[in-house]
């Protein structure tokens, strides 16, 4: 059995500076690839001050007996956030190793497929959308605060407030069945989630209605809200999406009372999406208990890697509630997210953002996802079927670590 003989990370600075790389060795020369995002110093040495003393020297292939024992190390001390995150690069990267062990793709480790090809839609970030950069302003990097960017090819944040019905037809030229963007946000950031007047609400429906206006229903619309809204400013902007019959609501406003949203989703009369804001079967299950969303939007990078997403898709299936997988970051929560679908009969989406896939992870990985008309295929070779640039594990660059 391969063994753990070192455990590296790296923050892309200059790329996507709010990531973190992890690469996990074994004695006998595999290398498995993982990533995480959101204050990635915190997860880095949660990672190499104690996940570590753990993984060195431990069986590389025993993924669930590590899972469990990080897992039940890190909720004595409190809720995990970072925690969770550091469990799930750790853990996409043992899924990686095991892939390359047995000579398979992560899918077929987890049952195989159950599809030829995985549905996608579009998340309308641009190019630098999530992309913190190393200095200015630290807002646009926090979740929900990314710019909107500026005209251009693949300024979809932009496109999708100015240009929406130009944006909806190249989607559909492309063979997309579905969108997702955030035409409310810009009230929030001017006067606050607490009301929104109707004129605020005006300006949201407007490229919203461009879209219908041009493309029709070809086009499936998911609307993001990024948590910013209490509860009668969310009514308020739900009343008036009906209009568009969304595919689903995401986010507008938080998951910190299950009882709210469940009250949000049977006044509003509209699809729920529910959410990569929570961690671990435990907070799905409360969700789905109280019949809160029509929609489990989770994120493998987030809720505890491939381990509790399988978990957490299979446990949503026992309540007729489909799954669709978050992606808004790096290039290997995306590969992670597309084994999931390919073995699970109870994923509905894979986000995708066709910015980041045709700009930024060139430069983070050597093979990118391939998408054809609306779908994207299933990953190829052993693992995960992509692997991070050795040039980005550097000592001296990028915030290098290593353990081991």
């Amino acid at each position: 059995m391969p063994r753990i003989t070192a455990i590296e990370t790296a923050i892309p600075h200059g790329i996507m500076t709010n990531l973190l790389l992890v690469r996990v060795h074994t004695d006998d020369g595999l290398v498995g690839c993982g990533e995480t995002y959101y204050t990635p110093h915190a997860v880095a040495a949660l990672i190499h001050d104690w996940m570590a003393a753990r993984l060195i020297g431990g069986d590389s292939l025993a993924i669930e007996s590590h899972w469990r024992w990080l897992y039940e190390r890190c909720t004595p001390f409190g809720h995990p956030g970072a925690e969770m995150r550091a469990l799930a690069a750790i853990d996409i990267a043992l899924w990686d190793i095991l892939g390359q062990a047995t000579g398979q793709p992560v899918y077929r480790l987890l049952g195989g497929p159950v599809r030829e090809k995985i549905p996608i839609y579009n998340t309308c970030g641009g190019p630098s959308y999530g992309a913190m950069p190393d200095t200015g302003p630290a807002h646009p990097g926090w979740p929900g605060y990314g710019s909107e960017g500026k005209p251009g090819p693949l300024e979809d944040a932009w496109a999708s407030i100015h240009a929406a019905g130009d944006l909806a037809e190249e989607l559909v030229a492309e063979g997309y069945k579905a969108v997702k963007f955030w035409p409310f946000d810009r009230a929030a950031h001017r006067n606050g989630g607490l009301h929104i007047s109707w004129q605020d609400v005006e300006e949201g429906m407007k490229p919203l209605r461009a879209m219908r206006d041009r493309v029709g229903m070809k086009l499936d619309i998911a609307i993001e809200g990024h948590a910013f809204f209490q509860l009668p400013a969310a009514l308020r902007i739900a009343d008036a999406l009906r209009e568009i019959k969304p595919l689903w609501l995401e986010d507008v406003l938080r998951v910190d009372c299950v009882a709210t949203l469940a009250d949000f989703r049977e006044k509003s009369g509209l699809p729920i999406a529910a959410s990569e804001m929570l961690l671990g079967r435990k907070e799905y299950l409360q969700v789905l208990q109280a019949g809160a969303a029509d929609y489990c939007m989770l994120d493998p990078s987030w809720t505890g890697g491939i381990s509790e997403s399988r978990r957490v898709i299979d446990m949503a299936q026992t309540f007729n509630v489909p799954a669709t997988i978050h992606d808004c970051t790096g290039p290997l929560n995306l590969f992670a997210g597309l084994h999931l679908a390919a073995a699970s009969a109870n994923v509905a989406f894979q986000e995708t953002v066709r910015a980041h896939i045709r700009t930024l992870y060139s430069h983070l990985v050597d093979r990118g996802p391939v998408i054809e008309q609306g779908y994207a295929l299933l990953p190829e070779g052993p693992g995960l079927g992509t692997r991070l640039h050795d040039a980005l594990f550097t000592p001296g660059k990028h915030s290098y670590r290593r353990s081991g």
